[in-house]
């Protein structure tokens, strides 16, 4: 028995606005101590006795991200598929379905978000050993998590009887949608409901079966997209039109409410589980203080209580309040009740409406070679600060409307310019003119730190016309 964790990469993470951004979401971001959310989720899966290697889906905007945290915790993907467009987690987990089902029988699939946290691991995989039996027989299994509080902000499921041949395993009720706070009371008190997790341990053909039944139009058109993808480095690419014309629906609203095969395997009590998906959450989740406060970075606080402090850098001073989140990022800071982050969205809204950048990326813009940081900026003139993985080159370019100044700060640069091939260290600089061919590299094995001062009457990012790129951009 193989089962294939199939991790589903989708999702902006406005609700953990401003460090979550859309370029940048959550589950590429570490929020506790470890590895990111989505690093965290591959490690859950990582015992190779029970699971293969995963299937990852995500969006293409963020296909080097994933490739890079792959490679940083040690794990090789036995597939990453690109969404040309986000469609919900139906047509994602029948990509994923398809692609499995091609060269295996009918394989077991284990379908899980990024960027959920689960404090105790071994309790999931206790809970997914359970469940093999019946998604073997064809349920689509899903994993309820026992509640511990009255939360609005969790879909419920009503516990149905057990199923006697699978210990452990009862038949779904029903699916139902997000209490209000009399009603999710009621829930927790009848010991008859179960926080909706979203993971799902299935056989691919099961599941898209039942999507047949419900969703055809998502099964026809995902069927078109996954024929029809192509190659580019380690990625599939899924074809579009067909993908971006496929109905956007969660797996529970196209299949699980409607499907009689539907089970559920209720966790352990102590499982640990969040969906991360507010402030809110992440400060249920953390390690507290002695007066309830879930502080990180440079924070200095004098009595206050049950509030979420989190900063990057500068200092932050807290006198006397309660119940606050408090998240300082480079270029925002945000202030609210940690009663009231569900309203978050209302934030993120009101920038996008007023075209702020804020809203869509951070000032520390990752590419698959590193990453730049905006440091400065004016009329005619952008100061950025690079940094430069080893072995990561710029692509070979030319801008049309910039020239550009280079500082090495730490490491060595092997610079292309024009015909002009040679290597700059520490304290040393070099000046690329308006339409110059040029190329930045790292051949060493630590990062290269540069700073690099743009002047001209243009500097948006769109002035690049690549002439080569070894990861495949345009």
């Amino acid at each position: 028995m193989t089962i294939y964790p199939v991790i589903m990469c989708g999702g902006s993470g406005s609700r953990l606005w401003p460090m979550s951004r859309t370029v940048y979401p959550k589950q590429f971001m570490a929020l506790g101590d470890g590895g990111t959310l989505f690093q965290e989720t591959l490690r859950r899966f990582a015992d190779r006795s029970l699971f293969a290697a995963p299937v990852v889906i995500c969006n293409e905007e963020h296909r080097f991200i994933v490739g890079e945290q792959l490679r940083e915790a040690g794990i090789a993907a036995e597939a990453i598929l690109l969404e040309p467009v986000g469609r919900n987690t139906a047509p994602a987990a029948a990509a994923a379905a398809i692609h499995l089902a091609e060269n295996r029988d009918n394989p077991l699939m284990l379908l899980a978000a990024a960027d959920h946290f689960v404090a105790r691991p071994e309790r999931l995989i206790e809970a997914v050993r359970k469940a093999t039996s019946a998604a073997e027989q064809g349920a689509l299994v899903t994993f309820g998590i026992r509640p511990t509080r009255p939360d609005t902000a969790y879909g419920y499921i009503r516990l149905g009887a057990a199923i006697p041949e699978t210990p452990g395993v009862h038949r779904v009720e029903r699916f139902v949608e997000k209490p209000s706070a009399e009603t999710a009371g009621q829930y927790l008190q009848s010991g008859e409901y179960l926080w909706n997790s979203g993971i799902f341990l299935m056989r691919a053909g099961a599941y898209l079966e039942e999507l047949a039944k419900f969703e055809p139009a998502i099964l026809e058109g995902t069927r078109k997209a996954v024929a029809d993808r192509h190659a580019d480095l380690d990625f599939w690419r899924l074809a579009d039109p067909p993908f971006s014309s496929i109905p956007a629906k969660s797996i529970d609203y196209a299949v699980m409410e409607h499907t009689d095969r539907a089970a559920v395997v209720p966790t352990e009590a102590d499982l640990g589980w969040s969906d991360v998906g507010s402030w809110a959450s992440l400060w249920d989740v953390a390690t507290h203080d002695a007066s309830g406060n879930a502080i990180s970075g440079d924070v200095t606080a004098i009595d206050v209580s049950g509030s979420y402090i989190r900063g990057e850098r500068r200092l932050i001073a807290a006198l006397g309040v309660r119940d606050l989140v408090i998240v300082d990022t480079e270029d925002a800071l945000l202030v609210m009740p940690r009663d009231r982050t569900q309203e978050l969205h209302a934030i993120v809204q009101r920038l996008q409406e007023s075209n702020r950048s804020e809203a869509v990326v951070h000032r520390r813009v990752y590419r698959p070679w590193g990453s730049y940081e905006q440091v400065d900026a004016g009329d005619r003139f952008q100061v950025k600060r690079l940094i430069v993985r080893p072995g990561g080159q710029l692509s070979l370019q030319r801008h049309a409307q910039r020239a550009e100044h280079w500082v090495v700060v730490r490491g060595r640069a092997r610079v292309t310019r024009g015909e002009d091939v040679f290597d700059l260290d520490a304290n040393q600089s070099t000046y690329i003119p308006v339409g110059t061919v040029h190329r930045l590299e790292n051949r060493g094995d630590e990062p290269l730190h540069l700073i690099e001062v743009q002047s001209g009457s243009y500097l948006g990012e769109d002035d690049i016309e690549r002439l080569d790129d070894s990861y495949g951009r345009r």
